[in-house]
């Protein structure tokens, strides 16, 4: 019996995914899993998409905790290939925010729904990595 990788929204799979400490190795991993916590899956009959943060939101408290723990391995990440203090101040703002309405049991799904803080996060990443390396720039399609 043969396994198939796991596949990302991307087309990546788990197994493709670089394990390196360069730039861009980091930006690959936090856009897979951006796209994993906010974009995993379209909700039907509408064009927005869903993914893992909105989720664990249906477990109280530990969803939003665990939730939060990715979101801080991409602050980690982040500070891995070099990004400022100040940088991570306001990546860590959005993580807290995030935890803090996940909390609310059951109704903290709907300002998770909206406040999208691994988005916020892979934003500030890829504009310091499109400053500092551009060699990692991707075009999007």
């Amino acid at each position: 019996m043969t396994t198939r990788p796991t596949r990302l929204a991307s087309g990546l799979s788990f197994e493709s995914l670089p394990i390196g400490r360069d730039a861009l190795s980091v930006r690959r991993r936090v856009e897979a899993m951006e796209r994993v916590m906010e974009g995993l899956f379209t909700i039907p009959g509408t064009n927005r998409k869903v993914g893992m943060d909105v989720v664990l939101d249906i477990i109280p408290f530990a969803g939003s905790t665990i939730a939060a723990a990715v979101g801080t391995w991409m602050v980690w990440e982040a500070r891995n290939i070099g990004m400022s203090k100040l940088q991570m101040t306001r990546m860590f703002g959005n993580v807290g925010v995030d935890w803090a309405l996940g909390m609310i049991p059951f109704v903290g799904a709907v300002p998770d729904f909206f406040f999208r803080s691994n988005t916020r996060n892979l934003r500030i990443i890829k504009k310091h990595l499109d400053k500092h390396h551009p060699s990692t720039t991707t075009l999007e399609g």
